[in-house]
C-alpha cells in the first residue's frame, strides 16, 4: 500500500487547526503569508475560492509530495464582504451593523494532492442569525480582543458564540473549515477521511 501523502495546513488559523486535530487529523502547519490585498474579487463565494487557492498554491511551490489544504473565510452581510476587522473601532461599527441580522459565512476551500498534480476547488457557505445585542455589549466583546481575529468580527466557538441565535448549514464552516465538504473532496481525490487518523 502507498503511504500517504504529509497532510499540510496552509493557514495559521489556530480555529481551524483544532478543528482538525478534534477530526482526528494531526497537519502539519505551513503558513503561507500570502498578501490577500492583492486580490480584488467583489463576490464572496470568488473571492473566498481565490484566497483559498493562492494560499495552498504559496505553500506547495515550497514542498513536494504533500497533500495542500487552503482556506479562507469571509462573511457576506448587506450586499457588504468582511474579513478581519482591522481595529476595535472597525469591530464595534461591524457589530452595530451586525446585530439582528443574517449574514452568509463563505469559506473556501482547495485541496492541491502534488503526487497527483490534482486541485479540487470548492465553498461552503453558511447563514448566521446574530441577536440583537446591546452597546454594552459589544463593547465588551470587542474589548476582549476575540473578534479582532475572525473572519466576520466573531468566534463562534467562543464568546461570539453568545451572540448568535441560529446557524443554518455547515456549523464547522462558520468556525473556518467544513469538515463535512473537506471529507467529501478526500474523497474525490481518493482518499478515505479515516486513513489520515
Amino acid at each position: 500500500m502507498t503511504p500517504l501523502p504529509p497532510f499540510v495546513l496552509a493557514s495559521a488559523s489556530a480555529a481551524r487547526l483544532r478543528l482538525l486535530r478534534t477530526a482526528g487529523i494531526e497537519p502539519i502547519v505551513q503558513v503561507s503569508d500570502f498578501d490577500e490585498d492583492q486580490v480584488q474579487a467583489t463576490d464572496p463565494k470568488d473571492l473566498v475560492q481565490i484566497l483559498a487557492k493562492e494560499k495552498a498554491a504559496t505553500v506547495a511551490r515550497q514542498l513536494s509530495g504533500a497533500l495542500i489544504l487552503g482556506c479562507d473565510s469571509v462573511l457576506a452581510l448587506q450586499g457588504e464582504t468582511y474579513g478581519k476587522p482591522a481595529n476595535p473601532t472597525e469591530a464595534i461599527e461591524r457589530w452595530r451593523q451586525m446585530r439582528g441580522q443574517v449574514g452568509e459565512l463563505y469559506t473556501g476551500h482547495v485541496l492541491i494532492d502534488q503526487r497527483t498534480q490534482r486541485t479540487l476547488i470548492r465553498h461552503q457557505m453558511t447563514q448566521v442569525h446574530f441577536a440583537l445585542v446591546s452597546d454594552r455589549e459589544i463593547e465588551a466583546y470587542v474589548a476582549s480582543g476575540e473578534p479582532l481575529y475572525c473572519a466576520g468580527c466573531f468566534a463562534l466557538e467562543g464568546r461570539g458564540g453568545l451572540f448568535v441565535e441560529k446557524i443554518v448549514g455547515c456549523h464547522s464552516n462558520v468556525i473556518g473549515l467544513s469538515l463535512p465538504l473537506l471529507r467529501q473532496m478526500l474523497a474525490d481525490l481518493g482518499y478515505g477521511v479515516a486513513d489520515f487518523w
